[in-house]
């Protein structure tokens, strides 16, 4: 009995490592994917794989040329569920051995995740600014699947974070039957470039009166103390050698407004803020924990330049409020300061809500399955999508949290509704904990 085991055991082995080679063998013999890595799996996935995938540079005219768009692959079982990451920008964590995403314990599944065009080496060279629009993605993402969809047969979810998220939706949006099901975290919607429900938020919903209160204070005393803290500010610049498309009065002034967009986005405290009575230090170093002057550089640009030509263009982003701080700031307002400081020099383009009044549409009407999953105290909440009361549709929005948000970190009783729906929609017998 003992050796009929064992038999069963190495044949096991043989034919998982048969298998293994044959989808290697299998990726590098599918057209358009090209450069077909295999990678050592861990101990969660039984094989990995770094591909990069021939993608046109504009689907709609083939002329245009192509670029080639990094894939990870990392495979449970051929018929497993699949996770499809659509990642808002670079992809560097998806060549780490160690991730995995958190849905795929969750259901099982494999997972592929997606570097996004124009980010990372998934840059076409030479780029032409005009084919990175969220048409040409939500393609590319159905190109990645319908190339893999024959070897990894189970149901398929697409999921993302922020831009990520949108990405997911966008992608479900032209592709409606490429997945099965949408899980989206802390994803926006926005209506323009300053979409305008960002600011009311940050004054009036985010956290408690006491701890928004808190934050204004904070912002208007590193106003106050601008001829104080300059030198300090001037010299951290210098030493990081960051450039800037405006003064450094201007970038001063854009820190502060930024600071509470980014206090709240990133779930902080609000016992951290030092009181107007700390010291200048106290006050200096708080300040560039939360709204260092890296994010406004030009070096900075290197690495999500293309999102803010995507913002300009159709996925918007948020505003600043000038008016609290009005007396203390050099700038006369922070209208259009997206054009301003971070799109490429000489570039410009007008704000295009097609894709926005596309995928209003689409939330009206679709029977797709989605969960969308937001904190209550991120800003990107305020520009959350608006979904209509339906079985298919999960919307959880977590008190006290921002943008860190995940399944992991709801509570309980979030966490349940959200794992019970997915179950009910992709069944996984296999015991799992996020905890």
């Amino acid at each position: 009995m003992r050796r009929y085991f064992l038999l069963l055991f190495l044949a096991g082995i043989l034919s998982t490592s048969i298998w293994a080679k044959n989808m290697a063998d299998i990726l590098k013999e599918i057209p358009g994917m090209e450069e077909v890595t295999s990678v050592q799996a861990n101990s969660f996935f039984s094989e990995s794989f770094h591909v990069k995938i021939r993608q046109p540079i504009d689907h709609k005219n083939p002329s245009a040329g192509t670029f080639l768009q990094r894939v990870f692959i990392s495979v449970k079982e051929s018929d497993a569920p699949v996770v499809l990451v659509t990642e808002g920008y670079g992809a560097d964590y998806g060549a780490n051995v160690n991730y995995i995403n958190e849905l795929c314990p969750l259901l099982d599944a494999s997972q592929v995740v997606v570097e996004h065009r124009y980010f990372g080496p998934s840059t076409p060279e030479n780029a032409d600014w005009s084919y990175l629009t969220v048409e040409n993605a939500a393609n590319d993402h159905h190109r990645v699947v319908s190339l893999l969809k024959p070897l990894l047969g189970g149901k398929w979810v697409n999921t993302g974070i922020s831009k990520g998220g949108q990405t997911a939706l966008l992608h479900r949006v032209f592709f409606p039957n490429d997945v099965d099901v949408t899980v989206s975290y802390v994803a926006p919607f926005n209506f323009g470039v300053e979409d305008g429900r960002h600011e009311p938020f940050i004054a009036k919903k985010a956290g408690t009166k006491e701890a928004r209160k808190k934050v204004k204070h904070f912002q208007r005393e590193v106003l106050k103390r601008r001829a104080e803290l300059m030198p300090r500010f001037e010299q951290h610049v210098n030493e990081k050698g960051y450039t800037f498309s405006t003064d450094l009065n201007a970038v001063y002034d854009y820190c502060v407004l930024e600071y509470s967009f980014s206090f709240w986005q990133w779930g902080h405290d609000p016992s951290i803020i030092p009181s107007t009575k700390s010291t200048d230090d106290e006050i200096y170093d708080h300040f560039m924990k939360i709204a260092s002057p890296d994010y406004f550089s030009r070096e900075g640009l290197t690495r999500i330049g293309s999102f803010f030509v995507q913002a300009a263009r159709e996925l918007g982003y948020y505003g600043y409020d000038t008016r609290p701080f009005r007396k203390y700031l050099s700038i006369s307002n922070a209208d259009d300061y997206l054009a301003k400081l971070f799109l490429p020099d000489g570039y410009s383009v007008s704000f295009d809500p097609t894709s926005v009044l596309k995928t209003r549409e689409f939330l009206k009407n679709t029977d797709a399955k989605m969960i969308f999953i937001y904190g209550a105290n991120d800003p990107w909440t305020a520009s959350g999508v608006d979904l209509p009361e339906r079985a298919h549709f999960l919307k959880v929005v977590q008190d006290g949290a921002g943008h860190g948000i995940r399944i992991r970190s709801l509570d309980e009783i979030n966490k349940l509704k959200v794992i019970n729906l997915l179950n009910s929609w992709i069944p996984n017998e296999v015991p799992v904990s996020l905890n």
